[in-house]
């Protein structure tokens, strides 16, 4: 998202968090989504909205293996009817425009726990000489 806050506020934070528990609960409920989503898990990691209020990227992650690009394309497609019911339960002026992505955070960090447990920890400072 090009239009999404680097530094991001105080208020973009506080309201992508609420944005969070909003989406969860919303997608928890499943009222008039797609087929595809009923009965899938999905967890929201994280919700980042622009410095203006006016987009948020929500990342999130199914549970229990269930193909990500058919969830994203149905998220996508609910984008629109989930803007009213989610600023309706967090009070915003204006909904922002939604977006979906699926979370790769713990994809990453499962990569760097597995490298860092293969290291050994003997091997690291070999070279150098013991500090006193």
């Amino acid at each position: 998202m090009a239009r999404e806050s680097r530094r991001g506020g105080r208020r973009s934070l506080r309201v992508g968090e609420a944005l969070r528990h909003a989406l969860a609960e919303l997608l928890a409920r499943g009222e008039g989504l797609d087929p595809v989503l009923d009965g899938v898990s999905l967890t929201v990691s994280e919700v980042r909205v622009s410095s203006d209020l006016r987009y948020a990227r929500a990342y999130v992650l199914p549970l229990g293996g269930e193909p990500s690009d058919a969830i994203i394309a149905a998220l996508r497609a609910a984008a629109p009817r989930l803007r009213g019911p989610l600023a309706r339960s967090i009070r915003l002026r204006y909904a922002p425009e939604l977006e979906f992505e699926i979370d790769r955070s713990f994809e990453a960090a499962a990569r760097m726990d597995a490298v860092l447990s293969d290291l050994d920890p003997r091997a690291i400072n070999e070279d150098e000489p013991p500090q006193t």
